[in-house]
């Protein structure tokens, strides 16, 4: 790739997590689909993954208690323990899941968060996690009562930091008044900028980082596949997303047109456009940003983290700039529980 340094002879650079937060790596990994949402994985694939990640110079790696319903948790335990002085942890509660998964619902009371986190570390084997993230907002819970409930856990040594996730600038700053909040961690990429109305401002302001996730548009920015009712199995949740089916999908397709030239010119990927587009694009706003592209292979790590060395030109960000606004379709089924329903 013309002029893309790859990180397994040169590690990813740093930032900082919010005021005080923790030094991680600029890119971290998502770990959702280890475990669930994109089909079946390969274990063996998926482990060399995380020890690949840590290679690069990947430290921020980030899971929930709602991926697998634990599993996802489970799965990273032996990964975690081994190399738990090396990396930042992060984990999430608030989507509550029955084991039949017929119901999902949003809680923020802090009754639950109390056990969540603790079911959260016996999962992990561990007895802290470094970021703890509000995974969903229900504006019915005060912040006074959840993100008081989460700086207790502060004070009792269970997490180290706290996150937020889909919330919007308004409660970004709510919260944060309630205690510092170290990160927000929301759907940022050449595809979703609605992020940037009020909380990408509002953590600028704060000295909050911004942590995306998707910000590879759950693959279809890099060209993985066109419609995926079509192109992915019936289980993969994307195939039921409106903005990857159909009319939206073929029209969605083709705003990838500059994404591909660029990355030709560049002898680069058209992932690895899209990657350093959301780096630079934080830099414009003036955050530390982390994003946590999720893979389940070590390719595609080192791939991914061989972005943050591209630097995009003022011309190719301005050749960029209009996809956004034309995407069709909405990024859930079900936009209710995002910040954008609540903008």
């Amino acid at each position: 790739m013309n002029g893309v340094p790859q990180p397994d002879t040169t590690p990813i650079a740093r930032t900082r997590l919010g005021t005080g937060g923790p030094l991680v790596g600029v890119q971290g990994l998502g770990c959702m689909g280890m475990s669930e949402f994109y089909g079946d994985t390969d274990e063996t694939a998926a482990r060399a993954a995380l020890d690949a990640a840590l290679e690069a110079g990947v430290t921020l790696f980030d899971t929930a208690d709602a991926y697998g319903r634990g599993a996802n948790e489970r799965f990273l335990a032996p990964f975690v323990r081994a190399h738990r002085d090396e990396i930042t942890l992060a984990t999430k509660f608030a989507i509550v899941r029955t084991d039949d998964d017929d119901y999902r619902g949003i809680s923020n009371d802090p009754a639950y968060i109390r056990q969540a986190i603790d079911a959260s570390l016996a999962r992990l084997g561990v007895d802290h996690v470094d970021l703890y993230y509000m995974h969903r907002r229900d504006p019915a819970v005060p912040f006074a009562e959840s993100v008081g409930a989460l700086a207790e856990l502060v004070t009792a040594g269970k997490i180290r930091h706290i996150g937020l996730s889909e919330v919007t600038g308004p409660e970004l700053r709510e919260a944060h008044a309630v205690h510092p909040i170290a990160a927000l961690q929301s759907e940022w990429s050449l595809f979703s900028r609605d992020v940037e109305r009020t909380a990408v401002p509002a953590a600028a302001e704060l000295g909050i980082a911004l942590v995306p996730y998707s910000p590879l548009g759950r693959g279809f920015l890099t060209g993985a596949f066109t419609d995926a009712s079509a192109d992915l199995p019936a289980q993969d949740f994307r195939a039921h997303q409106p903005r990857f089916t159909g009319d939206n999908a073929r029209t969605n397709a083709a705003l990838l047109a500059p994404v591909r030239a660029i990355a030709e010119a560049r002898g680069a990927t058209p992932g690895q456009i899209a990657l350093a587009w959301v780096q630079q694009r934080a830099e414009a706003h003036g955050l530390p940003v982390v994003p946590i592209p999720g893979t389940r292979r070590p390719e595609r790590v080192r791939e991914n983290t061989a972005a943050t060395f591209l630097r995009l030109t003022a011309e190719e960000l301005a050749l960029l700039e209009p996809i956004a606004g034309q995407v069709a379709g909405d990024r859930y089924q079900d936009m209710s529980s995002t910040s954008a329903a609540r903008e």
